[in-house]
């Protein structure tokens, strides 16, 4: 029997983890939005009027010694006189408090109030992609083991997205990418190839690990690995980048489970 088949003949893979023991996990790829053990990542929202200047906030976050990672604006609802956006910047080396501080006097400033980082809060994310009957099955895995993780002190989420057609998907692998805190993408269908399967190599290329379901399709022969079970897949998903689990990718690295 071929060997990529061979269930017998895969090296032992611990798949479970101790209840009671916290096992770190390098990371496959630098992730700014996540809090590292002994490092400052903090968050402060903003909320400004229209005469507010997003360089000189950020100059100011900046002189006060942030490493500024993310910036977001959004619309904002209160109704609030003079307030018509919300900022919100996280960056590291420098805590919420003292970011506040430095930026609250600025023009424009309606107030700047610290907050958890959206790491802190939702941490890693596994990326769903495929036909909405697979996709459902994987993310029933994925959210029952990040479950089992979070309860442990994990932040892992879960985003889904139900698509068709081979260039449709084929961007939003590419675009997985550019997702903050994404950290590992499932594909889940029954036939993908084409470009998809050079997204797919480009996307690796990041550090971000591909597991798919086993489909027709050349998708399957880049994946860093192949599971039948989609609910299993899900569940392998969340393992792979949870710190909290012993199960290793790269053990398992090109194998069809």
């Amino acid at each position: 029997m071929d060997d990529a088949r061979d269930v017998d003949a895969l090296p032992p893979v611990e798949g479970e983890f101790a209840p009671d023991e916290h096992v770190p996990v390098e990371p496959t790829h630098p992730d700014l939005q996540i809090p590292l053990p002994g490092s400052v990542l903090s968050a402060v929202s903003l909320r400004v009027g229209p005469d507010a200047d997003f360089v000189e906030l950020l100059v100011r976050l900046r002189k006060a010694g942030a490493d500024v990672v993310s910036v977001n604006s959004f619309a904002a609802t209160r109704g609030e006189p003079g307030v018509d956006r919300v900022l919100d910047v996280e960056f590291r080396d420098l805590d919420g408090e003292a970011a506040a501080a430095a930026v609250r006097d600025a023009v424009g400033v309606a107030s700047a109030e610290p907050r958890p980082t959206l790491g802190q809060i939702f941490g890693k994310r596994v990326i769903i992609i495929g036909g909405g009957a697979q996709v459902a099955q994987v993310s029933l895995g994925a959210v029952t083991e990040s479950d089992r993780h979070n309860l442990r002190g994990e932040r892992i989420s879960v985003d889904t997205i139900a698509l068709v057609g081979e260039k449709n998907i084929a961007s939003t692998v590419r675009a997985v990418a550019d997702l903050p805190r994404a950290h590992i993408l499932v594909l889940a269908g029954s036939i993908m190839g084409g470009e998809i399967t050079d997204a797919v190599r480009e996307l690796q290329a990041t550090g971000i690990p591909v597991i798919t379901l086993n489909m027709v399709g050349s998708v399957t022969s880049v994946a860093d690995l192949v599971v039948s079970d989609p609910v299993q897949a899900g569940t392998m998903a969340v393992m792979a980048i949870a710190d909290t689990a012993r199960f290793s990718l790269d053990r398992a690295r090109g194998r069809r489970l």
